[in-house]
């Protein structure tokens, strides 16, 4: 097994951050709105141990530069897409998406279908109009730039919505948090994307309805899961995925906020491989 390397990549002109790791079957992970490729650091180093895995920044998040055109989440999938051929990924691969991450997952699952193996949809957006009112105000103008400022007690507020558990608001996180936002791109980034995913009243219904039933007409193994406490996306919307998608798999993780990949690593990385290693078997 090789060791995790973050790479740049030139990807249309465009500096795109990515991390590689491991040997075996590709495993691709897509981090959140506003977000990095740490939020998968834990369950990167996990799987690496039997897979190849590659976390990806999303372009204009993190350490890959923002797009030409307005962040949507077509662009964002198809600049995900770009960067796994620089990257010389080949062949089909289990996308792993949280939150908006996972509607890229989506998006990128239902142009490409050859690119996917299958689909683990963790707290993912898509399923339902509500969400947090933090990212309700961003899609009012000019209270959303205002919002958008950098200030730790902003970021505070955001890592603390994000986990159940508070000792996960670690300083690593605070300052990965800040730096993210101070990024001269970052504000834009963002409002382009809650622009294109919805309004003050919450997500947008018909780029839902169309992406689901999209996915739901592929031949893909679907696992989706859920933090029960998730206070940016509700848990409420698993049974929604669960009528919309209905040969998926699904799993609610108890006392867990947005990011169980993080809260309930071990957990976490046994149910997903035993979801992987059961379909492979099937095979």
């Amino acid at each position: 097994m090789t060791g995790p390397v973050d790479t740049i990549v030139t990807v249309r002109g465009r500096a795109s951050r990515c991390r590689v790791a491991g040997d075996g079957p590709l495993v691709v992970l897509l981090h959140g709105i506003g977000r990095t490729l740490a939020d998968f650091a834990e369950l990167h180093d996990r799987l690496a141990r039997d897979h190849r895995v590659v976390s990806l920044d999303l372009a204009g998040h993190g350490g890959s530069a923002p797009l030409d055109e307005p962040h949507t989440l077509p662009a964002l999938a198809r600049a995900a897409a770009d960067c796994l051929d620089a990257l010389g990924v080949a062949g089909p691969a289990h996308l792993v998406g949280n939150s908006l991450g996972g509607a890229v997952a989506m998006r990128l699952a239902v142009d490409d279908p050859a690119r996917a193996a299958s689909l683990v949809l963790v707290d993912s957006a898509g399923f339902g109009r509500e969400v947090t009112v933090a990212l309700r105000l961003l899609a009012l103008r000019p209270l959303g730039r205002l919002l958008l400022r950098p200030s730790r007690a902003v970021a505070r507020r955001t890592e603390r919505a994000l986990f159940h558990d508070r000792r996960y608001v670690t300083e690593t996180r605070l300052a990965e948090a800040m730096a993210a936002a101070r990024r001269p791109h970052a504000a834009r980034v963002m409002l382009e994307l809650v622009d294109s995913l919805g309004t003050f009243r919450g997500v947008a219904g018909p780029w839902r309805e169309e992406l689901l039933d999209a996915v739901a007409r592929l031949d893909l193994p679907i696992l989706v899961v859920w933090g029960e406490r998730d206070l940016i996306l509700p848990a409420a919307h698993l049974d929604a995925a669960r009528t919309r998608l209905p040969r998926a798999r699904t799993h609610l993780f108890a006392d867990t906020g947005h990011l169980p990949q993080v809260e309930r690593a071990e957990e976490f990385h046994r149910l997903v491989t035993g979801f992987w290693a059961g379909h492979a078997a099937d095979r």
